[in-house]
């Protein structure tokens, strides 16, 4: 197909579950005084931010760009409420099987005298953790980079949010413009800001992480994780609170890129599974910080070459229009549509290899995505 694969870390997205939350009442309540709020979806003991002063210079990382950055299936949240140590992050991401790890700050603060827990994220790294729709939002995420704040749906209602600015305050106090609302099935989790507004807050940093691993059973990643961090870590099983079983949900029912895997083979190619596309996106996505242009100008988050999509894009799951090649309720519906038309259909082994090999010509590409599909298959059924 003349995809440009990027191999560095892996990129799969969905949207967190809400069973989640039962999970996060079990974790025990900090110890400290001032601490509560629970984030979950996810599941996040976050604290309040001491009343100091920020450090040094701690008021000016550089704001990313609030570009998507592919497609992430979580498998692991790890919450440390006194944060994750550089050694942590290192252990973390040395473990076998993983292939992406996000980290993130957290804490309770207030809006405008009311109460709130809040998360300070890399726009352009953390939309692709977040429900399709929400990540598809790019408006929103925009405007999140560029220094506005970010509310989940219930928050923006309790809080009164409409518009206009409104004032943050944790360790110290900013004023910020509202940036919108969304549905991001974090339970717990009141509003996002950027990192620089987070510092500025005084955030907790790296309160918690997200962790993509496919390979591992779940018992064994979780006691890697136990033996980097110790017993102190809350560690919530992610993979096993997905839905994957039934009919493959509808078009409007779409809320995950997992939903959209399942849905896109069971329309476009219904001999193959949504596994594959799975393994593929996480592959495509590479390191997950942006969506192109690759070296080879491959763009999207299924990475299509632009002579490539003008064929095989389709209008598939998304809005009316031409088919967008960024848009990933098109992108993947359409990598179905061509993996299918090269082989896929038959139904066997060897079509399917001949389908992914037209997808990028290399063997070892074929053999990885074979792998990881079956490593889905395996876990996620």
């Amino acid at each position: 197909m003349g995809l440009r694969l990027k191999r560095v870390a892996r990129s799969v997205v969905p949207s967190f579950s809400r069973s989640a939350l039962a999970a996060a009442r079990a974790l025990p309540r900090p110890v400290l005084v001032g601490w509560g709020a629970v984030v979950t979806g996810m599941a996040v003991i976050i604290p309040v931010p001491p009343s100091v002063s920020p450090a040094p210079g701690s008021t000016r990382p550089v704001v990313t760009s609030g570009a998507q950055s592919g497609i992430i299936l979580p498998d692991l949240l790890i919450v440390l409420p006194s944060g994750l140590r550089p050694s942590d992050v290192s252990g973390l991401r040395s473990i076998s099987g993983v292939r992406k790890m996000i980290t993130f700050d957290g804490a309770q603060i207030t809006v405008d005298g009311k109460r709130a827990s809040v998360i300070g994220v890399d726009p352009g790294r953390f939309r692709s953790w977040v429900p399709l729709r929400a990540a598809s939002d790019d408006a929103l995420w925009t405007k999140l980079a560029g220094g506005g704040f970010l509310a989940s749906a219930p928050a923006a209602g309790r809080l009164g949010l409409s518009g206009g600015s409104y004032r943050l305050s944790g360790r110290s106090t900013v004023e910020l413009g509202y940036a919108g609302s969304a549905r991001l099935h974090i339970a717990g989790v009141d509003l996002l800001v950027n990192r620089a507004t987070s510092r500025k807050l005084g955030l907790v940093h790296r309160v918690a992480a997200l962790i993509s691993a496919p390979g591992p059973a779940i018992a064994t990643l979780t006691a890697q994780v136990r033996r980097v961090l110790g017993a102190q870590a809350r560690v919530v099983d992610l993979r096993g609170q997905r839905p994957v079983g039934g009919a493959a949900p509808r078009p409007g029912q779409i809320a995950s890129y997992l939903q959209l895997f399942q849905a896109s083979a069971a329309k476009y190619c219904p001999q193959m599974s949504w596994t594959v596309l799975a393994a593929i996106g996480q592959i495509e996505s590479a390191d997950g910080q942006n969506m192109g242009p690759s070296s080879a100008g491959a763009l999207g988050p299924m990475q299509f070459l632009p002579s490539t999509w003008a064929e095989w894009g389709i209008n598939g799951f998304g809005p009316p229009g031409p088919p967008d090649i960024m848009n990933p309720f098109d992108a993947v519906p359409s990598a179905a549509r061509m993996l299918c038309a090269d082989g896929a259909s038959s139904g066997t082994q060897a079509g399917l290899r001949q389908a992914i090999f037209a997808y990028n010509h290399a063997g070892w590409y074929v053999n990885e995505v074979v792998a990881l599909a079956g490593r889905y298959a395996a876990e996620y059924h």
